[in-house]
């Protein structure tokens, strides 16, 4: 008898190909296997192209969890969902932010409430099909990148708490992306071929500004798009039209250089523009810091405040308060409030935060 057999492990299945080979893995590894995949959208959503975790997606997972012989079961999120995620999503872009909503849903809906709900099946651990690596250290698990950079998604990851790591499994953290559809082909899975969604998994068709106008109407408020001086250069439908570094669509011509969104005055309505040479930064407020490894002086590490651009050398002091200050050596660009800033020594992720400001000259002088 397999030494594995008595142990339960969850696996969360979105219907993709990663996340069915991770439930093929481990019953190919012997456990008991449990599939779990959540309902977490509307039906009008659920029907477009491209999400995930709803309609033909719940259908593949079933499927999967047939034919490698495991049971299935179906949840339904879909109010968690709303209220955790999409409704923080419009909030964030009201307040002028540019969020990343994969990450609070890993921390508010599948490493909360579905892991609480493993615990209660009886399982021993959690399994997802996240391209992230958990190793085993001195204190605890500890999370690293993966061992494939290009597929690397522990930039999403970085709120996960150690009692959440330590229950969470991560089979393809070693893995490039074609072994894993290799595996899926071999074993004949109905998605070994399906292509990886791209968007939002709740705005599948890449219009997210519908989504923020249903949810906050006031997001569409026209206004203001004024220079760095406060001059008014011309008008706007709505600041979630618009993101910190944004240089198309702003309806803006005859200047001596482009111009770039700068800044997001979310209570006035407004949108700075400015030069390119205006959007650097050397450093960032941070709010909300999840410690991975704890800190309680500076220290220097490597950063990314965006999930695809590579990181950065920079000194990370905590704050009281939860927060931290991040002074990069050397500057970025289109350092947006709202997205995240995660802290990396030697591809481990020691934690990170959520951006609420990056003016270099005022955060140096406080």
């Amino acid at each position: 008898m397999n030494a594995n057999s008595n142990i339960r492990i969850v696996a969360a299945m979105s219907g993709g190909v990663d996340s069915s080979v991770t439930a093929a893995l481990l019953k190919r590894q012997g456990y008991d296997v449990v599939g779990v995949t959540l309902q977490l959208y509307p039906g009008e959503i659920a029907k477009k192209k491209g999400a995930c975790c709803a309609g033909q997606d719940i259908y593949d997972a079933k499927r999967v969890a047939d034919s490698i012989g495991i049971p299935h079961y179906v949840l339904d999120y879909e109010s968690r969902f709303n209220q955790n995620v999409m409704q923080d999503f419009a909030d964030s872009y009201a307040r002028g932010e540019t969020p990343i909503p994969c990450v609070r849903c890993n921390e508010k809906v599948k490493f909360a409430d579905l892991m609480e709900m493993a615990r209660g099946l009886g399982a021993s651990a959690m399994a997802t099909g996240h391209y992230v690596r958990r190793v085993e250290g001195a204190s605890g698990a500890e999370l690293h990148a993966a061992s494939d950079t290009t597929r690397d998604q522990s930039y999403f990851l970085f709120a996960t708490t150690q009692a959440q790591l330590d229950y969470l499994r991560f089979p393809l953290g070693d893995m490039e992306k074609t072994q894993v559809r290799a595996i899926a082909a071999e074993l004949g899975l109905v998605n070994a071929a399906k292509p990886d969604s791209q968007d939002i998994c709740f705005v599948p068709e890449g219009r997210y500004t519908d989504i923020v106008k249903k949810l906050r109407p006031d997001a569409a408020r026209p206004g203001d798009v004024v220079d760095q001086d406060g001059k008014v250069l011309a008008r706007h439908d709505g600041i979630l039209h618009f993101t910190i570094g944004q240089r198309k669509g702003l309806g803006l011509s005859g200047n001596e250089e482009p111009l770039f969104v700068l800044k997001l005055d979310a209570v006035n309505a407004r949108v700075v523009v400015g030069p390119r040479s205006a959007l650097g930064s050397s450093a960032c407020l941070l709010k909300d810091v999840n410690w991975l490894s704890p800190a309680n002086a500076p220290f220097d590490c490597n950063v990314k405040v965006r999930s695809m651009r590579p990181p950065v050398a920079a000194r990370v002091t905590p704050l009281d308060g939860g927060g931290a200050r991040v002074e990069l050596a050397a500057s970025e660009d289109a350092i947006a409030p709202g997205q995240a800033c995660v802290f990396y020594r030697d591809g481990r992720v020691l934690g990170g935060g959520w951006i609420t400001r990056s003016d270099s000259a005022q955060i140096a002088a406080e």
